[in-house]
């Protein structure tokens, strides 16, 4: 399995995965180091939440070649690791086998990539549609059927949004510029870590209440969107021409953020409100936890 940068919903065309050589230190325990208490370390690891990070099928650069691979970028778990969290990164399993894994993650992450199967919601695909994978479809709808029957908590990013949607009755737009005429959505290179698109946010939201404002510059990545809600779904946020930027569900025991935007590149710029977003997942672990003996988060680790 290999860890290395992916980009956002929607992008076009297969790249193989070439690392990160710049990427900034952070503060962590090291099991090498001679002079440290290995039993202390490894509690350490044990009382911080493990997060499962959803990941993307890629080519990555191996001895032998362009290798098909489970990837995913590493703006994605450092900000795991920021908010005081444990990345682990999961690959699609058998379907009898995804049970057993959400029983040993605190919450998950549901990341960017590739296209749904419009097949997922009832539709035949558009001639935009692009780099669909249906093991991956397949994988993370049930992992969105055990996260909500277990109220697990989720952060869902930009596809990941699209995928909880889907998995629970709603359907996509298939392609924001050919369906509304909107070109606003579809940045690439280092403009992705730069905020560009406003987003207006509903103030009684889960989302505003963790990013502390109801008015947000984000970065914007996708040609697909929220068409129609699934069942107790409900819009929290919105672009300027309309497009959905944020849901939640009715059921407020389940803790989840869902977000079209990518807020794992405007964090490793050093983003406020992208900071706290994935921190108040964190905490909706700790708070649905609350007699486990948690490591307390150093909120100084990272920008």
């Amino acid at each position: 399995m290999y860890s290395g940068t992916g980009s956002g919903g929607g992008e076009a065309g297969p790249e193989p995965i070439r690392f990160a050589e710049d990427r900034p230190l952070r503060k962590q325990v090291s099991l090498r180091d001679p002079a440290a208490n290995i039993v202390d370390a490894c509690r350490i690891l044990r009382m911080r939440p493990i997060v499962g990070v959803t990941s993307q099928p890629k080519q990555a650069i191996s001895a032998s070649g362009n290798l098909d691979s489970h990837v995913i970028g590493h703006t994605y778990t450092d900000s795991v690791i920021r908010a005081g969290g444990v990345p682990v990164i999961l690959p699609p399993v058998p379907n009898d086998g995804v049970a057993a894994l959400v029983d040993r993650l605190d919450g998950i992450v549901f990341t960017g990539g590739g296209d749904m199967e419009p097949c997922r919601y009832g539709e035949e695909p558009h001639p935009e549609i692009r780099k669909t994978n249906s093991d991956r479809d397949e994988f993370e709808i049930l992992l969105v059927h055990e996260a909500k029957s277990r109220r697990l908590p989720v952060l869902a990013i930009c596809r990941g949004l699209q995928v909880v949607n889907v998995a629970l009755g709603g359907t996509l737009i298939q392609d924001i510029p050919s369906a509304i005429g909107s070109t606003d959505h579809g940045v690439r290179g280092e403009a992705v870590y730069e905020a560009h698109q406003p987003v207006t946010i509903d103030a009684n939201s889960k989302i505003a209440k963790a990013v502390r404002t109801t008015e947000l510059m984000v970065n914007s990545i996708h040609h697909q969107a929220v068409k129609v809600l699934g069942p107790g779904f409900r819009a929290v946020a919105w672009a300027d021409d309309g497009v959905i930027e944020g849901i939640e569900h009715e059921d407020d025991e389940w803790p989840l953020l869902a977000v079209q935007w990518h807020p794992e590149f405007l964090g490793d710029n050093c983003d406020e409100a992208s900071h706290l977003l994935f921190e108040a997942f964190v905490e909706s672990i700790r708070l649905a936890h609350p007699t486990t003996d948690w490591v307390p988060h150093d909120a100084t680790v990272g920008c």
